[in-house]
């Protein structure tokens, strides 16, 4: 016990290795809100064009370039897109603002489904109500659909939220010192595999039980509000 604790001084204070991992584990936060927001934005235009375009002749292309996206994003492994954007499209951009975007729009591809079969849950005869009220598509979207859509909405976000925590540990490949990346570096610098690799693996999982448990606080709550 006493030579572990020693090695764990040795590996993270004595070096000062532990600043490095609290950098990674800022950036990692970062990364995975603001793709988290860029993902939501995504998601919610997409899926309010799909169940616009559905029946209207009119929007056939937007709602074709939307599936395109979806298909074209959802096919690609994250890993490749994040090196296509890196070394190809923002070539000039900091890692940390080329993880930001490319996980926001490989998160958008998957809200927007999410976000879509959310709307489409709230009855039908909700759109009716609101158009024999005077209210446009766009009122009785914003005032009628989205509001008891999320509801359903809200619980997938979080799951994709945690999905997107861990996509996050990639981002190491375009040069930004996540949490994955510090760890492997403290690795590198102290020839300790150990300690830094299952520090960096016990704080995802705190990460994830702590948005986990959160989730399922807020599914409870919706389903309280519901029955009420």
């Amino acid at each position: 016990m006493k030579e572990w604790i020693a090695k764990l001084y040795e590996t993270f204070i004595e070096t000062d290795n532990y600043m490095l991992l609290i950098d990674g584990f800022k950036n990692t936060l970062i990364i995975t809100a603001g793709a988290l927001i860029i993902g939501v934005i995504i998601g919610i235009a997409i899926a309010v064009i799909k169940y616009y375009g559905e029946d209207n002749p009119k929007m056939k292309l937007v709602v074709m370039l939307c599936n395109l996206y979806i298909t074209v994003i959802r096919g690609i492994p994250v890993v490749v897109l994040l090196l296509i954007f890196f070394f190809i499209v923002m070539v000039s951009a900091e890692g940390t603002i080329v993880g930001i975007v490319t996980f926001g729009i490989n998160s958008g591809a998957y809200m927007a489904e999410l976000i879509r079969s959310g709307i489409n849950a709230v009855d039908k005869g909700q759109m009716e109500a609101g158009r024999s009220l005077g209210l446009s598509k766009a009122q009785t979207m914003a005032k009628i659909i989205f509001p008891q859509a999320v509801k359903y909405i809200l619980p997938a976000i979080g799951n994709e939220m945690i999905a997107l925590l861990k996509e996050t540990s990639v981002a190491g490949y375009v040069a930004v010192v996540d949490l994955t990346r510090a760890g492997n570096l403290i690795r590198n610098n102290t020839f300790d595999a150990v300690n830094p690799l299952i520090t960096v693996a016990l704080v995802y999982l705190f990460l994830v039980v702590v948005l986990t448990t959160l989730l399922g606080l807020l599914e409870r709550k919706l389903n309280k509000d519901d029955k009420c």
